[in-house]
């Protein structure tokens, strides 16, 4: 009997305990179904639901729902030009309106909140906002504008033709997008205002007209070209071609100097030009303005469009009183008796002369006698591994004394072509270094005009420390370009603190108890093993590699002797994918011989709270 009464209380208690559970569980649903109901009747929000077996499939429908009565809700006083809208009415400017709103994600759209209405598998979601929050959104995206025209002004400073023209067309595609465009304003250094709608095509087309480009060569298929900026030697622009066929993919010129490659055979003189200025190809470096592109309608520049004679051959387009190499006005003459600074330099001449022939020939058999074994494998990988390459012009070959009885050849400009990827064509200058047995034990990638200039013209530091800098930063980016895991291993501290950053997109609650969506930086910091790991995927992954670094802050610090801290700005290329950003390398050259990275840092863009990685993070 005690038994039966025993069993019948627990079984009372537990039933107990089950329809409060359930009832604990329903509660948050009430609730949200009780504050969901206030959001629709208050009339202060904007709201959109959505449905799905799951919260995330439900959620993205109820942003979905909110984006297209955000649409609704601001079409009425929506401007747009009158060339992006067909005749037909309120359905047009509704469909105008909404394809602009859509281009905010729940990445990007502000003040978004959420409640979840119905849990899984059978999920229900509400996205809503407060009424008086919409113009938030257009707000942000304006700043983002301002920011890419202040960079492309800086760009534009520097003679980065490239990054000037891409930054000020995606920032105009920004402003297109916004609710009211022509109220758009960028007030410049002298505090003029200038409407963004309008000043942005004017200042592409002021760049365009700037830009000059003439023939300098031109031998069988392929044509060398002389491209200036102002009146110098560009820093760097992109562009396509029309050889008869069809467009070219984007060329890169540098430090004044591009290539045109046709097809074999290609017996016209006349082609036509384009500076790139979309750059459709690098819309995954920025989602928002990728998304905006995709429905906001292209703006046809065209003074962006110029053509070219190649039967004008140029005598000489820059002086040597440009404030550019000395050797970019003659590399591409006539031959000449170069000015050779060194001893015995008739040695050097002869290993150069074989290295012309190999690079002309495709071919590098008998060069064992001017080179060491690690010299003659990174020669074999440039000239077979990386592309198509050729040498541009006649060079003229200078020779520089360096440490320890080593000679530097400097004045040798090459084009690589790729097949596939985002770009076609790169210039570089290759720089040959000479051990005291006068053999050449590296081949690397000049840094280009700017970057050396940043260096060298440090007259406070030794001559000895420029050099092995200068030296150090040609041997890292070739070392990327050419895959060379064993180098870059070497450089490497074993205890070296990596970090590479990323963009992410996170929530984050204000003061006013409001979420807003806010663009972080996500650091991730690594071991060397685990960064080399992943440069060996990356490596495998791409047909080419390419790393431009345009200008340099090079400071000595305050440790460790010859302990340099580095900060560049990097422009890196690959067959799939291509970004910009900031690197940081703190380098110790107290063995010349063996420069060691303790410190290296990569992020995207300047931190809006500290800036740039420097040597003061990392003591």
């Amino acid at each position: 009997m005690t038994f039966i009464l025993s069993f019948f209380l627990y079984f009372c208690n537990m039933k107990h305990f089950c329809t409060l559970l359930f009832i604990i569980v329903l509660l948050p649903l009430t609730i949200a179904a009780q504050s969901w109901e206030t959001i629709e009747n208050s009339g202060q929000y904007i709201w959109g639901v959505g449905y799905g077996t799951t919260v995330a499939e439900a959620d993205r429908n109820a942003m979905a729902d909110l984006i297209s009565k955000i649409a609704t809700h601001v079409s009425s006083d929506f401007q747009q030009g009158e060339a992006e809208i067909s005749e037909g009415g309120q359905t047009d400017r509704q469909s105008y309106v909404t394809s602009r709103v859509q281009t905010y994600s729940q990445a990007t759209l502000t003040n978004a909140e959420r409640l979840i209405l119905k849990n899984e598998p059978d999920a229900q979601v509400g996205r809503y906002m407060k009424k008086s929050e919409v113009h938030r959104i257009f707000e942000s995206r304006q700043r983002k504008a301002i920011d890419m025209v202040e960079t492309a002004l800086r760009a534009e400073e520097a003679g980065k033709a490239d990054d000037a023209l891409r930054n000020l067309y995606w920032a105009l595609a920004l402003v297109r997008s916004l609710q009211y465009p022509n109220e758009a304003v960028f007030t410049d250094d002298s505090g003029q205002q200038h409407i963004l709608t309008t000043w942005i095509p004017e200042k592409m087309n002021t760049i365009f007209d700037d830009l000059k480009v003439s023939v300098v060569r031109r031998k069988g298929d392929d044509i060398d070209l002389s491209i200036a900026y102002k009146g110098k030697p560009v820093n760097s622009v992109d562009y396509t071609y029309f050889d008869g066929r069809d467009w070219s993919a984007i060329n890169s010129a540098k430090d004044g100097i591009g290539v045109l490659e046709l097809a074999k055979g290609n017996q016209s003189t006349k082609y036509q030009l384009k500076w790139e200025y979309e750059y459709l190809t690098e819309l995954h470096i920025d989602k928002e303005v990728e998304a905006v592109l995709h429905v906001v309608s292209s703006r046809a520049m065209r003074k962006a469009y110029t053509t070219i004679d190649a039967a004008d051959i140029a005598s000489n387009t820059f002086t040597t009183s440009d404030s550019f190499s000395q050797t970019d006005a003659s590399i591409l003459k006539a031959p000449t008796t170069a000015n050779l600074s060194v001893t015995n330099a008739n040695s050097y001449a002869k290993a150069m002369d074989a290295v012309i022939a190999a690079i002309t020939n495709k071919q590098a058999t008998g060069l064992e006698q001017h080179f060491t074994a690690e010299g003659l494998d990174i020669f074999k990988r440039l000239l077979f591994k990386y592309g198509t390459t050729r040498i541009i012009g006649t060079p003229q070959i200078t020779y520089y004394d360096g440490e320890d009885g080593e000679v530097t050849a400097r004045g040798m400009k090459t084009s690589f072509s790729f097949k596939n990827g985002i770009r076609k064509s790169f210039v570089e200058d290759l720089v040959f270094t000479f051990d005291k047995t006068r053999h050449i034990s590296s081949v690397a990638f000049g840094l280009g005009k700017t970057a050396e200039d940043d260096i060298l013209n440090k007259g406070v530091w030794s001559e000895s420390a420029r050099k092995v800098l200068m030296s150090f930063l040609e041997s890292y980016k070739t070392a990327y370009a050419l895959k060379r895991l064993d180098y870059i291993n070497t450089i490497f501290d074993d205890d070296a603190v990596i970090i590479v950053a990323n963009v992410a997109k996170r929530a984050v609650m204000t003061d006013s108890r409001r979420f807003q969506n806010d663009k972080i930086i996500k650091y991730n910091r690594y071991s060397k093993d685990q960064y080399l790991k992943n440069l060996r995927n990356c490596f495998a992954a791409n047909e080419f590699i390419n790393i431009r670094f345009a200008n340099n802050d090079v400071i000595k610090l305050g440790k460790g002797g010859e302990t340099y801290g580095i900060q560049i700005a990097q422009d890196y290329y690959s067959s799939s994918y291509g970004d910009k950003g900031y690197l940081f390398l703190e380098v110790d050259i107290n063995n010349p011989k063996q420069p060691i990275i303790k410190v290296r840092t990569w992020q995207p863009e300047k931190d809006p709270n500290f800036g740039l990685y420097g040597p003061g993070d990392f003591k």
